[in-house]
């Protein structure tokens, strides 16, 4: 139970990890007040000496002060949300080199020169033999396929499937995805999506959440085929994709709101729920073990009155910019 967060801290050649068993949901809203407010809340967590792996860390965030260097990830409900927090970040992180942590845990461990296998098993990317598609008849899509025909034409489809798992699939997926039927146009922005060009041995992908992985390419199966990894940029598949099965335009005023709404939303009380899974027993035979971790609530430094005076001006500005466009 929890929402597990790590941060490294780095400053004068030496670094320091920090656990919240609670801050996963916050990471995104403690770092937007920008360096000094990150810094406070990050330096006031748990100091730990261990790394957390990619499943049970579910937000991170790396502060380098020596390089003006921050990389991050989390959740986001959505693709509009992921944007915001970047435009914001952009602007109340001046002078830093502000990135998404795509490969997850391994840029934090690479960052560092320990390499991208230091939380990671040997074998640990899944692969599968696929024997079917997973085609959605929502508008609402976790991802988008789109594929280039022999006769030169691009198809697209809507997925359930994350991004990476196209790839975990192998090149064997293309021929199932090229006898799927038509799903529906997009109402909404999906979190990602995968441009597959079987002539060019070219796969393309993007998303807005981690790939876990996908700089250890070739990823099994794709020997002979050239990765094109576009980060976040969707706007590479965009102009790929069919008139009839277009990218939807949302505005981005929606989702800053919601960012400046939650810069000052008091933490949940987990009193108790907390409490009942300390004095639940076990099952007959067995004792139940809580970790004390998940005792310990998330209580961040808060920023002060000119931090939070200066992002929301930030979000302001972002707003009128997002409306006037």
């Amino acid at each position: 139970m929890g929402a597990r967060a790590q941060y490294v801290m780095v400053e004068n050649g030496a670094w320091q990890r920090y656990y919240s068993h609670w801050a996963a949901n916050r990471v995104v809203h403690d770092l937007l007040p920008g360096p000094a407010a990150a810094t406070r809340c990050f330096r006031g967590s748990r100091e730990i000496d261990e790394w957390l792996d990619d499943v049970w860390c579910e937000g991170a965030a790396l502060v380098d002060h020596d390089r003006r260097t921050l990389l991050w990830f989390a959740f986001a409900d959505s693709w509009a949300d992921h944007l915001a927090a970047r435009s914001v970040l952009a602007r109340t992180w001046p002078g830093w080199d502000v990135r998404f942590a795509h490969d997850g845990m391994g840029d934090l461990t690479h960052h560092l020169g320990l390499g991208r296998d230091l939380t990671r098993t040997p074998g640990w990317f899944e692969t599968f033999e696929p024997s079917g598609f997973a085609a959605t008849e929502y508008t609402k899509p976790c991802s988008v396929v789109s594929l280039r025909l022999p006769d030169g034409s691009v198809r697209a489809w809507g997925s359930d499937w994350e991004p990476v798992e196209h790839l975990a699939g192998g090149p064997r997926l293309v021929d199932l995805i090229a006898a799927s039927s038509a799903t529906p146009a997009l109402t909404d922005m999906p979190y990602g999506g995968v441009h597959f060009d079987p002539q060019a041995r070219t796969v393309s992908l993007w998303a807005v959440q981690t790939v876990a992985g996908i700089h250890d390419w070739p990823l099994p199966g794709w020997e002979d085929w050239i990765l094109d990894f576009r980060g976040d940029d969707h706007t590479r598949q965009a102009g790929l994709l069919p008139a009839g099965f277009p990218f939807p335009s949302p505005l981005l005023t929606a989702a800053l709101r919601n960012l400046g709404d939650g810069l000052t939303d008091p933490e949940p009380d987990m009193s108790a729920p907390l409490a009942r899974a300390a004095g639940a027993s076990g099952p007959e035979g067995t004792t139940p073990v809580v970790n004390p971790a998940a005792l310990v609530p998330h209580e961040p430094a808060d920023p002060t009155p000119a931090e939070l005076a200066a992002v929301r001006g930030t979000i302001d500005a972002l707003v009128t910019e997002a409306g006037a466009g």
